[in-house]
């Protein structure tokens, strides 16, 4: 089906070839603008008397036209220049007709802004560690390095262009910059000329493939490198990994590159192509909205994503170094070498990256329980913007660019990313990886639907892909699969899951597919059952001593059973894998919410987990409770029980894991530290020793008496204790950590922790700050989302964006609609009253809500579902509390 009529996109009558851009006269400093010129080679196909190109923020000084039409050479100025401020279009109006003509170029002088939006062509403020090159810009306390960030629609901010995925092009580009500055584009460098001046020079690039705008991609600044080399061999070389910092950062680059040149040469392997292009280079950027962005050959990432200082970086940024390196440089084969043909099939790329990025990890860090952690984070969380009314399919109409940034969310990413998931574990990973190989040789160079992917599995695996993975890919939400039993069998019947609990009969109208995967008998065995392909079906020889459904949790559902069997299944987690144990835990806290469980059954499933030993089977359960906790917060004796429950939970855990890391420990048991002392101390943990010992270190850390007091990966525990523990002098102390340490992880665990303040006084102080020029555009929702978390002053955060809408807030991240969605909705979500949720909504009526109005339906559909079940479950909760002794 066409989704054309739907799209406000450029006419079909022009298509580009090639763009050569040059730009030059770059002032670094003032205005930050630059003068560009772009020839754009063309292919008219039809004649015309106007070009309609994207545009967006540019100032147009001339347009010319030249063709070579019936031989004769001819240049065509065009006689008028208009622009289209809300469609980002610039329309050139000729007097005569364009002729048709294949090989025609359209040459446009204009200028533009390295604004600090972090969109199009920007510029990122840092302090620098080392002593900088004598030209980089800079204020009394910053410096700046520029870079670019054009996905989804922001090329048009740096230069006029047929912005649109399927308008495929090669790129040629130069630009002028200082001599001791060093250039980066998505080809190596070609030549160096002299510039235009006295310690200027031009730097231009090898031409690119074939590719979308979105994906070209060029920076400066004060950079240094760490280099690596691809063991595998591309077109008979080696190919040279780099990881690109501004200077002093570059050794914390080594962790990302030890990754990078592997994983280039794993998915050469499984993808059966080769990397395409002739380097892969990483640059850290300082300033950026999203967590990294795949520009072919030139991949940009958060610092956090990227840098990791194996003294000072908390542990779990290995994880996120290690992964997100792995998602971009699956985006090299899946998006840039095969783009999706419009951005409703957006899921094509980012859910398939999630997916073989989380596979790439596994294959290297096979101890990290990588499938686990998927279920626990990726997985529950697109289960939870899928269980909305304000959800929509993974494959979504999309109209504009406003609409486009709002689909980079879990459904795209995380619930795309669980459905390949689950196919590929029905048709068996090497089978599926085959069929995207067949896919990728097919589409390379070219743009490609969720159709194409279908057919190349289903061309692999002999079976019809298209029409079971249908429903998944273009209706809304999930299905949760009701389990009733009878002797030796098991009746299952699935229906639409929604958090609010009130499915109505008109939305409840899809069929899934839904493989059964039941686990059952003495070992646990998988028995063939195949799918649920029927509103509802029977299961016969079911060994009624143990089964469970959805094995290892590779279906995209929710599982419902008797109360009697939760409190078995939660009796037999040995025979459970982690995965398994994670989905219990998941299934049980969402359909309590919906009303389909309830509190009281968590809370006894729950108890049976004191001895649990697996970090994510842990944080799963803490992240449960932890909800729990903020949706009764305001009932002082559920939430003093709620916490005593906590307590009684982690202490002995917390009690023997103990303080210290062992030399060689691994990874998820020093993860498992961080999180039960955190919550041991948060609950209060009896005596006080944890909040003790927390208490002492912190003093002797931030007096400078020793700075190895509190270790890397207990920063973030410590400091949260403390400042909940204490008042204005260990609030300043955290404050002042933030503003001066080097660590790259360092301000963002500060930021996290001084939203744990306990006083009006201390969080109002705090969101002063955080709408200060000395927090980052890019960090502020960090802050939010922890004063949202915090039942003290998450009331005062929103009366603050209320007052302060007009005069910081909007002003402030409404430059970059992606970071004010993304701020309004950890700042938001956490409410669980209607009078709050009526007070948004009348708060935002009447506003202008394009490109944050879908994070509004969330928030809404959100705190609608929490108050629903404050009010159904408050008693339930507070009588199972009283009849086990926590009240």
């Amino acid at each position: 089906m066409s989704l054309t009529a739907d799209r406000d996109i450029l006419p079909n009558a022009i298509k580009p070839t090639n763009y050569a851009i040059s730009l030059y006269d770059l002032e670094l400093g003032g205005d930050f603008s630059y003068q560009g010129t772009v020839k754009i080679a063309l292919d008219i196909k039809k004649s015309v008397n106007q070009i309609t190109c994207n545009a967006n923020q540019l100032k147009i000084h001339s347009v010319d036209v030249q063709t070579a039409h019936n031989k004769t050479e001819q240049s065509i100025k065009a006689s008028d220049i208009s622009y289209d401020e809300k469609a980002q279009k610039a329309t050139f109006q000729f007097d005569n007709d364009l002729p048709v003509d294949s090989q025609a170029s359209l040459v446009v002088k204009f200028q533009g802004t390295m604004n600090n939006l972090m969109a199009g062509f920007y510029r990122s403020r840092y302090k620098p560690v080392a002593t900088p090159a004598k030209s980089v810009p800079h204020d009394d306390e910053y410096h700046y390095m520029f870079s670019t960030q054009f996905e989804s629609c922001d090329a048009r901010r740096a230069f006029p262009c047929f912005d649109e995925p399927n308008l495929k092009a090669t790129f040629d580009f130069e630009i002028e910059i200082p001599e001791d500055q060093t250039a980066l584009s998505n080809m190596p460098e070609k030549e160096i000329k002299k510039g235009s001046k006295e310690g200027l020079k031009i730097v231009s690039f090898d031409q690119t493939p074939v590719m979308s705008t979105y994906l070209l991609a060029w920076a400066f600044g004060d950079f240094e490198y760490v280099e690596d080399f691809t063991k595998r061999k591309y077109n008979g070389k080696n190919l040279p990994v780099r990881v690109y910092t501004t200077k002093g950062l570059k050794e914390q680059g080594r962790f990302a590159l030890e990754h990078a040149h592997k994983i280039t040469d794993y998915f050469s392997d499984i993808f059966r192509i080769e990397y395409p292009l002739p380097k892969v280079d990483l640059l850290a950027v300082h300033e950026f909205s999203h967590g990294a962005m795949e520009n072919w050959g030139l991949i940009t990432y958060r610092t956090t994503a990227v840098l990791f200082d194996p003294e000072h970086s908390d542990q779990k940024y290995k994880n996120r170094v290690a992964y997100v390196v792995a998602h971009e440089l699956a985006h090299q084969w899946f998006g840039n070498l095969v783009t999706m043909d419009w951005w409703s099939e957006l899921w094509l790329n980012e859910g398939f990256a999630t997916w073989v990025g989380w596979l790439a990890t596994d294959h290297l860090h096979p101890d990290w329980n990588i499938w686990g952690q998927f279920v626990t984070e990726s997985l529950q969380t697109a289960f939870q913007l899928d269980s909305l009314r304000n959800s929509h399919p993974i494959e979504v109409p999309v109209k504009d660019a406003l609409e486009v940034d709002q689909i980079f969310d879990h459904i795209s990413y995380l619930k795309g990313s669980s459905v390949i998931r689950m196919l590929s574990s029905h048709l068996g990973v090497d089978t599926f990886l085959l069929g995207v190989s067949n896919y990728l040789q097919k589409h390379k160079y070219g743009n490609a639907t969720t159709n194409d992917l279908w057919s190349a599995l289903s061309d692999a695996s002999g079976q019809d892909v298209n029409k079971f993975m249908d429903p998944w890919i273009r209706k809304i939400g999930f299905p949760v699969v009701t389990v009733a039993e009878e002797p030796g069998q098991i009746s299952v019947r699935q229906s639409r899951f929604l958090l609010s609990g009130d499915v109505k009969p008109e939305e409840d109208q899809t069929t899934w597919w839904i493989p059964l995967g039941l686990k059952t008998g003495p070992q646990a065995a998988v028995k063939a059952t195949g799918a649920l392909t029927t509103k509802e079906e029977t299961i016969r020889d079911v060994d009624e001593s143990f089964y469970k459904l959805n094995a290892d949790q590779n279906g995209f559902y929710r599982t419902n059973y008797p109360p009697e069997r939760l409190v078995q299944l939660g009796a037999a987690k040995d025979r459970l894998s982690v995965e398994d144990r994670i989905g219990l835990v998941g299934d049980a806290a969402a359909l309590a919410t919906s009303g389909d469980g309830n509190t009281a059954a968590l809370l006894a499933l729950t108890e049976g987990f004191h001895d649990e030993q697996n970090y994510l089977v842990w944080q799963q359960i803490l992240n449960a409770l932890g909800n729990i906790r903020s949706i009764f917060s305001d009932d002082e004796e559920v939430s003093k029980g709620l916490k005593a429950f906590i307590l009684k939970l982690v202490t002995p855990a917390t009690d023997k894991i103990g303080w210290d890391f062992a030399p060689n420990e691994d990874f998820l048991t020093g993860q498992l530290r961080s999180l039960l002392i955190a919550t041991a101390g948060l609950a209060g943990h009896e005596g006080g020793s944890v909040i003790a010992e927390a208490k002492k270190r912190f003093s002797a850390y931030t007096s400078g008496s020793d700075k190895s007091a509190i270790h890397p990966s207990l920063r973030s525990a410590v400091f949260r204790i403390a400042i909940t523990e204490g008042g204005q002098e260990t609030y300043d102390a955290v404050k002042q950590e933030y503003l001066t340490t080097t660590s790259i992880d360092g301000k963002e665990i500060c930021l996290v922790s001084l939203g744990r303040v306990q006083t009006p006084e201390l969080a109002n102080a705090y969101l002063d700050f955080l709408f200060s020029d000395k927090v980052a555009v890019q960090d502020v929702h960090s802050g939010a989302a922890s004063l949202a978390a915090n039942t003290k002053t998450r009331y005062l955060l929103w009366e603050f964006i209320k007052k302060n809408w007009d005069s910081k807030v909007y002003p402030r991240l409404s430059g970059n609609m992606v970071v004010l969605e993304r701020f309004l909705r950890m700042s938001l979500t956490k409410f669980a009253s209607l009078e709050i949720e009526k007070d948004i909504q009348s708060f935002f009526e009447g506003k202008d809500n394009r490109g944050y109005d879908r994070g509004l339906g969330v928030i809404s559909d959100t705190v609608r579902s929490s108050a629903t079940y404050r009010e159904r479950d408050l008693d339930t909760a507070k009588e199972w509390l009283g009849a086990h002794g926590y009240l």
